[in-house]
């Protein structure tokens, strides 16, 4: 008889930084974490991640959980848009690739013509490498040496557990976001991976609920484990912060997951009327369903508007809303340019606030104001759950519960892609969620305005 999963200890490499931590399986609570930048190498060949030195972050980080807590379990939730090229050993043939990078014109404008459309995939045209096909046709068309050796293309979580466990496979979270390569309603690849011809180089699906393998021998030494530990498939960290919610709320019901990326989710909305210009799309959740989404860079736009400013407390930046919204002290979309609901707009201020309290408070109903757009945009239903940082923005919080006239709940857990992806092992906690009281007064006009100026 298996030992019973009382801890799990989960992998979460987010485009900012690395993790490591042990979930309690039967409360859910974060027993203890680990840390460290995921650092960009510059190149050669290009801009890729540092996996060697995530690599060893992992090896060092689980052996020393391994040691204060244990753990019977390991779970993954990596970022999306990005994808492992192995050879036929199992090493990496081309480095993996940072989705910020921006290809050559030419090659941008050669998958132009090859990638499917729209209604196809339900994948939008993103900038750079967001496209997980583009990263493709870039490696293949001007790295053909080195591509040539390619024996199985993973996509990331699974590049990890493949790591862990010598097993390679492929999961839908993390190819049904935005990577042209998926039809979310078939769930099937989509025609640009037999344009690519990579079709047979693709890892064969498997669920994110499947336990993948167990450690190898040699990573079970490392670990300093007494026998192998399970190793689950793994899933796409906004898809990983998806989950609980749907145990939890059940169908229709709405996920602001926020950190580096706002992404919105319409869990029993209709995928009708989606703008590919506006960067709406279809996600495909840990159970392999469409689910209609939106999503712009809120976290990053959030540290360039306040990293001059001073600190400020969450009382004094609420005490200045009002203020802010009777004098129309507004930021206007888009601080990151080229994504999100207004991707060909260039922000700023409106009636710039002179005091960082007013600035961050204007930052932080500007990050409403875009969320309330995104949900506009998919049909978004239900209860609406925030997740990640802004969980903890009083002001975005309430601003979102009136703009929505909507049951607005705030998420306890400080990392909700790892306890999404502690929930893949079969852990059924309950999540701690806050019902969302505050309101703000005459934000409606003020919302409004902002609308019209933003276009």
């Amino acid at each position: 008889m298996s030992q019973p999963i009382q801890t799990v200890a989960v992998i979460d490499i987010g485009k900012t930084h690395a993790k490591l931590i042990v979930v309690d399986g039967e409360s859910g609570q974060e027993l203890a974490s680990r840390k460290i930048a995921n650092r960009i190498v510059s190149g050669p060949p290009y801009p890729h991640y540092d996996t060697d030195a995530l690599w060893r972050f992992i090896l060092g980080g689980l052996a020393g959980l391994h040691k204060s807590l244990g753990y019977q379990a390991i779970s993954i939730t990596t970022h999306g848009a990005s994808a492992a090229l192995l050879n036929a050993s199992g090493d990496l043939a081309l480095p993996v690739l940072d989705y910020e990078f921006a290809f050559p014109d030419k090659i941008v404008q050669a998958y132009e013509t090859i990638r499917p459309d729209f209604a196809e995939t339900f994948s939008p045209r993103l900038t750079g490498g967001l496209n997980l096909g583009a990263q493709l046709h870039y490696q293949r068309t001007c790295f053909p040496e080195e591509f040539a050796p390619v024996a199985t293309i993973l996509t990331y979580p699974q590049y990890w557990a493949h790591r862990l466990t010598g097993i390679a496979a492929n999961e839908a979270t993390s190819l049904g976001c935005h990577t042209d390569l998926w039809r979310p309603f078939e769930r099937s690849y989509s025609s640009l991976v037999a344009r690519l011809g990579i079709a047979d180089l693709m890892a064969p699906i498997r669920s994110a609920f499947d336990v993948l393998g167990e450690t190898t021998p040699a990573v079970t030494e490392q670990l300093g484990l007494p026998a192998p530990v399970p190793v689950y498939c793994g899933i796409h960290d906004s898809n990983a912060s998806l989950l609980p919610h749907l145990v939890g709320f059940g169908i229709p019901c709405t996920v602001v997951s926020t950190g580096t990326w706002v992404v919105c989710f319409a869990a029993g909305g209709q995928a009708v009327d989606l703008d590919e210009k506006r960067d709406t799309l279809v996600n495909v959740d840990a159970f392999g369903k469409p689910v209609p989404s939106a999503r712009y860079m809120g976290g990053r736009e959030w540290e360039l508007v306040n990293k001059t400013l001073g600190p400020v407390t969450p009382e004094s930046e609420w005490a200045s809303v009002n203020d802010v919204i009777a004098q129309g002290q507004m930021l206007l979309p888009s601080v990151v340019s080229g994504t999100g609901p207004f991707p060909g707009t260039t922000g700023g201020w409106r009636n710039e606030p002179q005091t960082d309290e007013g600035r961050r408070a204007a930052a932080s109903l500007y990050q409403a104001l875009m969320t309330m757009t995104c949900l506009d945009l998919i049909g978004s239903r239900g209860p609406i759950v925030v997740e990640g940082p802004f969980a903890a923005n009083r002001v975005f919080r309430a601003a979102l519960a009136t703009l929505s006239a909507r049951k607005v709940y705030a998420s306890a857990s400080h990392t909700g892609t790892s306890l999404g992806a502690s929930f893949l092992t079969g852990t059924k906690s309950n999540v701690p969620v806050e019902r969302v009281s505050d309101t703000i007064a005459n934000l409606a006009a003020y919302a409004e305005t902002w609308q019209k100026m933003a276009g």
